[in-house]
């Protein structure tokens, strides 16, 4: 059978080529858009359970009815709009380094783009997420009830070796001085769950879980899976350091 692709976007960024394509593949009968850096392969529509599952994990583990979320990586755009399906998400704020892909969605080349765009809650930021989790807040600076972020391969696996310092436990503390108390943050990972960096999670966050999402791969015909690590904020005021081992929230 014949694989027909068609380049929808191309352009030269700071970490690499960026290629948007479609492509339409009769055995697995979708159209499937796809996102290259360089060689290599970022992202497929054709694998968007584990994307959706960071935003239902992760806001599963949200308390409120006015909760105000942060998404780290744009991507295709799923992540962003499973979170603007729970009917709780008052506002939404995606942060993106790449203004091609943000300018994908604003053109409306993908398939969730319309839900994305035409949402009044949600605001599209061209930034980079690390550099503004590293910085201090601003004052009077609220918190969110949620961080949701897909960036990189996985803690170990980096897009950009700059991303390396969040994954550590200081790193950890500077994203969560962006959290509301008892606020949530949650991590995509490609990579089983990392015992190593579980460690860096339970020295910051209070109920840090790896959950692996399973799906199926209809290019193998069996299953993949992914890992999601959700977590939550110890609340303002009460120092990691101070916490005896084993102690509870």
């Amino acid at each position: 059978m014949i694989t027909r692709f068609e380049e929808l976007d191309w352009q030269e960024t700071p970490i690499g080529e960026l290629t948007l394509r479609r492509r339409t593949q009769p055995a697995v009968g979708q159209e499937i858009y796809e996102v290259k850096l360089g060689d290599e392969y970022l992202m497929s529509s054709l694998f968007t359970v584990a994307e959706e599952e960071l935003s239902n994990l992760g806001l599963a583990a949200a308390s409120g009815d006015d909760l105000s979320v942060l998404v780290g990586g744009l991507g295709l755009g799923y992540t962003a709009v499973a979170a603007l399906r729970d009917a709780r998400v008052t506002s939404l704020t995606v942060v993106d380094r790449l203004g091609a892909v943000i300018g994908w969605h604003r053109r409306k080349l993908l398939p969730v783009s319309a839900e994305l765009v035409d949402d009044p809650r949600m605001t599209l930021v061209e930034d980079d997420f690390f550099a503004l989790v590293r910085a201090a807040p601003a004052d009077g600076h609220r918190g969110y009830s949620a961080i949701l972020l897909d960036v990189d391969h996985s803690p170990r696996h980096q897009l950009d070796p700059t991303h390396a310092d969040l994954y550590t436990a200081a790193g950890l503390r500077a994203l969560d001085r962006r959290l509301a108390a008892r606020g949530v943050f949650a991590l995509w990972s490609d990579d089983p769950p990392d015992d190593e960096f579980m460690v860096e999670m339970h020295a910051v966050f209070d109920d840090a879980v790896a959950h692996v999402v399973d799906f199926a791969n209809a290019v193998t015909g069996g299953t993949s899976s992914n890992t999601v690590y959700v977590a939550r904020s110890r609340g303002a005021g009460e120092s990691t350091a101070d916490r005896r081992p084993g102690s509870t929230s």
